[in-house]
């Protein structure tokens, strides 16, 4: 007989502790990251909110419109070589989009992570992921099944490899602009990054002028055929390669098909690698700007006066160039408008002598665009021209003053304008017309220093310095539209007198005294820019409160 064993003293048995749930997805979370600012920028204001919903209706329409085009392309004989460089263009778009527009992705800028636990790798996945949300990748994938599905994918061969190099075009671009945003965050976030957002706008007008340029160089070259060369060799560069591809599938090139997709897959490992590397670099090293400034290595002696300053002459006069030409050279509003100006003033009279259509009289656009920079000289002081109103107390202070702006401005703008028109008169061939041309724009130049000075101690206004895109304060619209506007009309009714002449001597068969326009244009100009200054001098002594409650508004 058996009897049971003593129990044994009891022992708390704790029940099976919960498993601990797993961590979310990293991925994951960045999307729903990227999600969560999107949200939470439209709740900023109404206007960003329409602002945002009109681009992305914008993007469908467009997205639609061209996806109508290639299907209305297919089978022609140029679709492929329209496919290949439009997918190329787009990438470049993507390649640049973050040098100019940086802030208009918070999740560009990596240097936000560097205090959170995470790897390489896994970072890189969620970013990449988290990068295909919003419409731009969108717009990308349209473009691309558009150009390698609808336009060019024939038989199964043509469709298996679209299926491939749809994803992989859309993959490459968002890859190359983090690759690119990765390695350049540095200068994104610095003052010369602020001048690249600046910029933008001088690109988009540049990029304006050559695509109408080249669609008419297109018009008489023979039309869509004549891209036929460029689109060989771009089909060899990703991801328009991976396009290149579906063609040739589609005509049974498959070891060139497999060869182009081969590339580009081998071009987004390269990137998503770069990328990686930069990230890394970022995340682990000092800000190199932060470390010279510490060292007492990277002190430079400022004691001693620059070439620009012994260049000039001495006195107030040398003083206030000095300062308006680091003002050209260091503030990013004003080195935007002038780089604008420069560009555009010698675009557009070139650009029409190139098409054939131009006139050697066009230069003075360069004259018009460069002038309008002598309007408004006191705002870009802003507030601070507090300093310069201490220095003027009677008319001869201001006229000094503004004087030494007007030099300032002639230093560059007259080599310029002169340059300009040589080249306009080269291009075309018409050197006779050069002297009185030179006439002609030398006036207008002068013209837009007299009104320019007027209307900078009439009409002041301010020059926001906290926005990028916004080149008035609010309130002053006005003021800048009479001051540009108006003086642009009565520098034109000032120069009437030239401009008069030299159409009276061409219709009179005169044209062996044109070249006395040149002289004669050069003198009137600068008798107009000296009676504009001492027409503004006195308006300005008496009117400095006034200039300054103006100017410091933004």
């Amino acid at each position: 007989m058996t009897t049971a064993a003593p129990a044994s003293p009891a022992s708390p048995v704790s029940p099976a502790s919960p498993a601990s749930p797993a961590p979310p997805s990293l991925t994951a979370v960045f999307v729903r990251l990227k999600l969560s600012l999107l949200r939470n920028g439209l709740r900023q204001s109404a206007g960003r909110t329409a602002a945002y919903v009109t681009s992305i209706v914008v993007t469908v329409v467009f997205a639609a419109a061209m996806l109508l085009a290639f299907v209305l392309m297919r089978g022609s004989a140029d679709a492929d070589s329209v496919a290949v460089l439009l997918t190329a263009v787009l990438a470049l778009c993507w390649a640049v989009m973050p040098l100019f527009v940086p802030g208009g992705d918070e999740t560009l800028d990596p240097s936000r992570l560097v205090m959170l636990p995470l790897r390489p790798r896994p970072l890189v996945r969620a970013l990449l992921v988290a990068s295909l949300v919003g419409s731009g990748p969108l717009f990308t994938l349209c473009i691309a099944l558009g150009a390698g599905g609808l336009a060019l994918a024939r038989g199964a061969a043509g469709v298996v490899a679209a299926v491939v190099a749809v994803p992989l075009v859309v993959l490459v671009c968002v890859a190359l602009s983090r690759a690119v945003a990765a390695a350049n965050v540095r200068l994104l976030t610095s003052r010369k990054g602020r001048d690249l957002a600046v910029l933008s706008g001088l690109l988009i007008a540049v990029g304006i002028q050559l695509v109408n340029f080249g669609a008419q160089r297109l018009s008489r070259a023979g039309g869509l055929s004549s891209l036929e060369p460029a689109a060989a060799v771009v089909g060899w560069l990703p991801p328009a390669s991976a396009i290149a591809a579906v063609d040739s599938a589609s005509e049974g090139d498959y070891a060139v098909a497999a060869g182009q997709l081969l590339l580009t897959v081998v071009v987004l490992v390269a990137l998503v690698y770069w990328w990686q590397r930069s990230l890394v670099k970022l995340m682990t090293t000092p800000d190199g700007s932060t470390i010279g400034a510490a060292s007492g290595s990277g002190a430079r002696d400022r004691s001693g006066t620059g070439l620009l300053a012994r260049l000039l002459p001495g006195g107030r006069t040398g003083t206030v160039m000095e300062r308006t030409l680091r003002y050209v050279w260091r503030d990013p509003k004003t080195k935007a408008a002038w780089i604008s100006s420069l560009a555009i003033g010698a675009i557009v009279p070139l650009f029409n002598a190139l098409q054939g259509t131009g006139s050697v009289y066009f230069a003075c656009f360069a004259s018009g665009m460069l002038g309008i920079q002598m309007y408004n000289q006191f705002g870009q002081d802003t507030s601070a021209f507090w300093m310069v109103a201490q220095t003027i107390s009677t008319a001869a202070d201001a006229y000094a003053e503004l004087r030494a702006r007007a030099l300032a401005l002639l230093v560059i703008t007259l080599p310029y304008t002169a340059v300009v028109t040589a080249a306009t008169a080269a291009v075309l061939g018409d050197w006779s017309s050069l002297p009185d041309a030179l006439g002609v724009a030398f006036a207008l130049l002068g013209a837009m220093v007299a009104t320019g000075a007027v209307a900078s101690a009439s009409f002041p206004y301010s020059i926001p310095q906290d926005s990028a895109y916004k080149n008035v304060a609010p309130g002053q619209g006005g003021l800048a539209w009479i001051s540009i506007l108006g003086g642009m009309l009565a520098a034109a009714l000032l120069c009437a007198p030239v401009i008069g002449a030299t159409i009276y001597l061409h219709l009179a068969d005169e044209e062996s005294l044109l070249w006395l326009l040149l002289p004669g244009g050069a003198l009137y100009g600068a008798l107009l820019a000296w009676a504009g200054l001492k027409l503004a001098a006195p308006r300005t002594a008496g009117r400095l409160p006034e200039i300054l409650a103006a100017v410091s508004k933004g």
